[in-house]
């Protein structure tokens, strides 16, 4: 191939399907198939965009990072999403991730604190077909209340705790997902929304840049 010429992104994003997610550990059917049809090429900067299927986080400017797709994948298969649900995305980036959860749910709202960010996000999921997706500008620490209940929240930055802002906006029965540590590491967290309060399941080691606001890191 020339280097001028454009990559075949389909090929490459059944590749990552295979050999990074399936091959991987990600067993949920609807996990794989949604990941199978989000053009991540469109949500990574242009000069970026021949690395959008290599399976790491890239910067997208302000101190960001469009997700690891295997971490997009590993949380959105936590969440365990029928395609009933209303979801929140917290720290929507590039909006990769509010496009895959577009794939899994009814209907997903995000929230990103950075307002060019927001206004990119939003450009970037019109032109994948997922203009639906609702962005906001604000304190993603905060969810999004006047919009809650949500049956699901997944939140792509790191928090020290959970946020009781976030939680308080689940539904019975809802699940939250986010990592939970400090600034240098940190665990996927399952939170679930229980009768007798949250119940938690800890999981995969990661490292996202953090949750700033008033439930998460000082800016």
């Amino acid at each position: 191939m020339s280097p001028d010429a454009e990559p075949d992104f389909a090929a490459a994003r059944r590749e990552l399907v295979a050999r990074q997610l399936a091959a991987r550990g990600i067993r949920d059917p609807r996990v794989l198939e949604a990941m199978g049809r989000v053009p991540r090429e469109l949500f990574v900067p242009v000069k970026a965009r021949r690395q959008a299927y290599s399976d790491q986080a890239l910067p997208i400017g302000f101190g960001q990072t469009i997700s690891q797709p295997y971490m997009v994948a590993a949380a959105c298969e936590l969440l365990g999403l029928v395609g009933s649900e209303r979801v929140l995305d917290v720290g929507t980036g590039s909006g990769y991730a509010a496009a895959v959860l577009a794939e899994l749910a009814l209907d997903v709202v995000t929230v990103e604190r950075i307002p060019e960010l927001a206004e990119r996000a939003r450009a970037a999921l019109a032109e994948a077909g997922y203009g639906r997706v609702k962005v906001r500008v604000g304190d993603g620490s905060l969810g999004a209340p006047d919009r809650a209940p949500f049956d699901a929240i997944a939140v792509a930055a790191a928090a020290p705790r959970v946020p009781p802002a976030l939680y308080a906006q689940l539904a019975p029965g809802g699940r939250l997902v986010l990592p939970v540590g400090s600034r240098g590491g940190q665990r996927l967290v399952l939170v679930a929304h229980t009768p007798s309060g949250p119940v938690t399941r800890r999981s995969l080691p990661c490292r996202y840049v953090p949750l700033v606001g008033a439930e998460g890191f000082p800016g």
